[in-house]
């Protein structure tokens, strides 16, 4: 395929999304099984052109002052790709599979690029409703936090330490060309520029032998930052496919044993293969039971409890920037309160001096600062680790970290902006004797 007829392609699968609100991949598939003369390579760029047209959803209809599919697609060409309207016209040249040639007020809108008076929440391309969270949760730095969380994710890898160092798992993968992480010392980053597909690591002999997963670095932090210990007893109760599981059962060396359990049992199927291929063998699956019950026998003698808390995922755009068009007030108001249900559940788990590590993939204070302060009101024999405490786990990056992140006294939040990860806000919560 032409790039002109990639994106065309890309325009009717963004009005697929628009009419039938239903997930990009979802629409990405469909078209893709009903154009089969499309490689792979097309189909990559034709998704890399809806994901771009999403995330810079808002500012792209407002530059061109209008927000059908197509107007939105060649806004974002010009204020996401860099392409000056020359370009653009070439790709949109009426021929045969091309979009139709550009109207002069297109052309007129995509020379000024214009956002001047643009609202926070069109800067920040996020949800005009949204915008009060976003102003409690970073005021002035709004917009700024936005239009990060609208960028494109790298490819992140954690390093599985059961099996291999860090150096020797980037060799394996140098045809990748992997960067050591910021921050995670089980890290390795992939860069990813605006058109290249991700590369197949799942085919990586490196990632089926288990020597690495894919994970974001905030994620990668935020089992660091439980500091569970070889010889402990811990429960994920938001196991899902495992990823915090994996990383913490390598953390404890093998030693002690981790309960794996999720209130919806799809959720845990691929974990099984996942623990099998990393070695682990500290970890118990317990799917959960028609009647409950799968986990009463371990009341009152955890060390740890792990709440990858269900959530909105707004810390996630990066990875899924439709998600933030599909998203509505009442499902913050559902999370919440499956939240806070959450936090109460794991109470009962725990020893004396016990401790819940809460962690979300949200940057709404809903979510994170306030579900910390309302479960101390509930429960204040509990106390937060002071966060300044708990990025020791860091070592010599604990000092720049700390820098980066937003540190309170509920806990921790690390942005696309601040630190270069998925939001992710951690908090652990110590029981008192």
């Amino acid at each position: 395929m032409t790039p002109a007829a990639r994106l065309a392609a890309a325009i009717e699968v963004f009005a697929a999304i628009e009419k039938e609100r239903r997930p990009a991949a979802d629409a990405l598939k469909a078209w893709g099984l009903t154009h089969r003369f499309a490689g792979s390579g097309d189909r990559a760029a034709i998704a890399g052109l809806v994901y771009d047209a999403l995330r810079r959803r808002a500012s792209s209809a407002f530059i061109m002052v209008a927000d059908a599919p197509r107007a939105i697609l060649l806004g974002m060409l010009k204020c996401e790709r860099g392409l000056d309207v020359e370009a653009i016209a070439r790709l949109c040249d009426g021929s045969q599979y091309a979009p139709e040639v550009l109207t002069s007020d297109e052309r007129k809108r995509l020379d000024a690029a214009d956002t001047t008076g643009a609202p926070p929440y069109v800067l920040g391309d996020y949800p005009e409703w949204l915008d009060p969270y976003f102003s409690r949760a970073f005021a002035h730095d709004r917009t700024e936090e936005g239009a990060a969380l609208s960028s494109r994710a790298p490819l992140d890898l954690r390093v599985n330490t059961l099996k291999a160092e860090r150096d020797a798992a980037a060799t394996m993968l140098s045809d990748l060309r992997p960067e050591l992480g910021r921050w995670s010392p089980w890290g390795l980053r992939v860069r990813l520029s605006a058109e290249s597909k991700n590369p197949a690591v799942h085919a990586e002999p490196a990632f089926l032998k288990g020597l690495v997963e894919i994970q974001d670095e905030g994620s990668q932090l935020g089992a660091l930052f439980t500091s569970a210990k070889p010889g402990e007893q811990m429960v994920d109760l938001c196991a899902g496919a495992g990823g915090k599981t994996l990383a913490i059962a390598a953390m404890m060396q093998n030693k002690g044993q981790i309960y794996a359990t999720d209130d919806d049992k799809r959720r845990l199927a691929p974990i099984h293969d996942r623990l099998k291929r990393s070695g682990a063998r500290n970890v118990q699956v317990r799917t959960p039971k028609s009647v409950g019950g799968e986990i009463d026998d371990l009341a009152g003698h955890m060390d740890l409890v792990l709440i990858d808390a269900p959530c909105t995922g707004t810390g996630a755009w990066r990875r899924n920037p439709d998600a933030k068009w599909r998203m509505r007030p009442g499902a913050l108001e559902q999370r919440q309160k499956e939240q806070a249900e959450i936090l109460d559940r794991a109470v009962a788990l725990l020893k004396v001096n016990g401790r819940i590590a809460y962690i979300t993939c949200s940057v709404l204070g809903e979510e994170n600062n306030a579900q910390v302060r309302d479960f101390l009101a509930r429960h204040n024999e509990f106390a937060v680790q002071p966060p300044t405490s708990v990025i020791q786990s860091l070592g010599e990056r604990a000092f720049m970290f700390g820098k980066a992140a937003r540190l309170s006294q509920e806990g921790i939040l690390m942005t696309p902006r601040t630190t270069d990860t998925d939001g992710f806000f951690v908090s652990v919560l110590q029981r008192g004797g």
